[in-house]
């Protein structure tokens, strides 16, 4: 059975025990008005995604930095659409640097695509990398940012260790690496636990990350077509690393460990909504649109009408 028909027979089995949850809530008027109207949201939203959407194969430009060869069997959604959707699942998202997103029947979840004006990055460190002394960075900053995470109304996560250890490709400038992450005292069985498998490419003026958005159960099987959407970026003439220019282009203020380490720990204080709980929230948007007869990626996936 695919990963579609999995989910889809998983939605339906939600959906149901949603339907007999509201039945038990129907006494509290304002939580009933309040869940349809987000129902709605959510509806239209994908709505607009379809209607939006972009098959492969097809050349999608990202921004005036790169150009995405997107494979067929792929759907892209721009930016405006696509950020409607993810404000719609609870998540922040930064108009400046989100790209849009990607969708396939052989992803469970999605691609988040964004790209961060960070400046020249240098890579030299990626030599001296030791994967246990970047995790614990990387956990160490995730515990100093729960701080945050709670004063947002955000759980507090904890990193669980590695489901990928850090890798650079000095060639092509292409980083990878992915932490399992969940909500602290959860006690979500291990292949449900949310999961980025993060892949990067690094660029002149700043890097683009392709996040892929899944549970660990999925993984291993997704990790092909995430490295495969990265492979089908290249940045435009004049924007790729090999472009830099020593005297008048701007260095970031970080070395490439700080994209896995720091800076990422920083990061989770969004990333939580993009992982833990994104994948919550999509597969109670996946409810949502299931309770109106179609799910969200069949939605994506059929013919458009016209």
């Amino acid at each position: 059975m695919n990963q579609f028909l999995r989910m889809t027979r998983a939605v339906s089995l939600a959906a149901a025990l949603l339907l007999g949850f509201c039945s038990v809530a129907l006494a509290d008027e304002n939580a009933q008005t309040s869940a349809s109207g987000q129902e709605a949201q959510l509806k239209q939203a994908v709505e607009n995604m379809q209607r939006a959407s972009i098959h492969g194969p097809h050349k999608i430009d990202l921004g005036n930095q790169a150009i995405l060869n997107l494979p067929e069997g792929f759907a892209y959604i721009p930016s405006q659409q696509a950020a409607v959707f993810m404000r719609a699942l609870g998540n922040h998202v930064d108009n400046n640097s989100f790209y849009g997103l990607v969708f396939s029947n052989d992803i469970s979840g999605f691609v988040s695509i964004e790209y961060a004006d960070a400046g020249y990055i240098k890579d030299d460190d990626a030599k001296d990398w030791d994967a246990d002394e970047l995790l614990s960075n990387l956990q160490e900053g995730t515990k100093a940012g729960n701080k945050e995470r709670s004063e947002k109304g955000i759980p507090p996560i904890e990193v669980l260790g590695w489901v990928e250890k850090p890798t650079y490709e000095s060639a092509t400038h292409r980083l990878i690496w992915s932490a399992a992450i969940r909500d602290i005292g959860s006690n979500v069985p291990e292949k449900e636990q949310g999961v980025n498998y993060n892949t990067y490419l690094l660029g002149r003026e700043g890097y683009l990350s392709l996040n892929l958005v899944t549970d660990r159960g999925a993984v291993e099987q997704e990790k092909p077509l995430a490295k495969t959407l990265l492979n089908a970026v290249t940045f435009n003439d004049g924007k790729k690393y090999s472009d830099f220019n020593a005297s008048t282009d701007k260095i970031a203020e970080y070395g490439l460990a700080a994209l896995i380490g720091g800076l990422a720990a920083k990061k989770l204080g969004l990333l939580a909504l993009i992982g833990v709980t994104l994948l919550k929230f999509w597969k109670l948007g996946l409810i949502a649109v299931a309770a109106f007869g179609m799910g969200v990626k069949k939605m994506l996936f059929r013919k458009k009408a016209g």
